[in-house]
């Protein structure tokens, strides 16, 4: 039977995903306005995902709970995803159901959005200043 090293696996994600969303350390100069521009881009990129699967998971459950064709279902998705609320009154039980767990799926992915696209803005600023957490601690104190 094979061995599978996970230690290795782990190590080769992690790198991956370092590299993925690498930003630069307190110590390192700040990044070009090329880099930042290119975070920016990025995460709107993951957003503008984050929203395209979620109005295909929203259009599909009002499709299959409610019997919508696929314009109203994406209109109701739409809705409620942007926090509008829904376009009509649901009939079925399950299509209730649905669109209450989908509004408070999408009323959490509010926050996720808006700190994908604010990250990197928020990063740039703290670095700029040189900002981390134990700055505000003065040096003769034990930490």
């Amino acid at each position: 039977m094979r061995k599978i090293n996970y230690d290795t696996t782990r190590t080769r994600l992690e790198s991956e995903m370092r590299e993925s969303f690498a930003y630069e350390t307190r110590k390192e100069p700040l990044a070009s306005r090329a880099v930042f521009f290119g975070r920016l881009g990025r995460n709107a990129c993951w957003a503008i995902a984050v929203v395209a699967v979620s109005l295909l998971i929203g259009t599909g459950g009002y499709m299959y709970f409610e019997g919508m064709s696929w314009v109203d279902a994406f209109a109701n998705a739409s809705m409620i995803l942007s926090g509008m609320g829904l376009l009509g009154p649901l009939s079925t039980t399950g299509g209730k159901l649905f669109a209450a767990f989908y509004a408070i799926a999408s009323g959490l992915l509010l926050f996720v959005i808006a700190g994908l696209l604010l990250l990197p803005v928020y990063h740039r600023i703290l670095h700029q200043f040189h900002v981390d957490e134990g700055d505000d601690v003065p040096r003769d104190l034990p930490r």
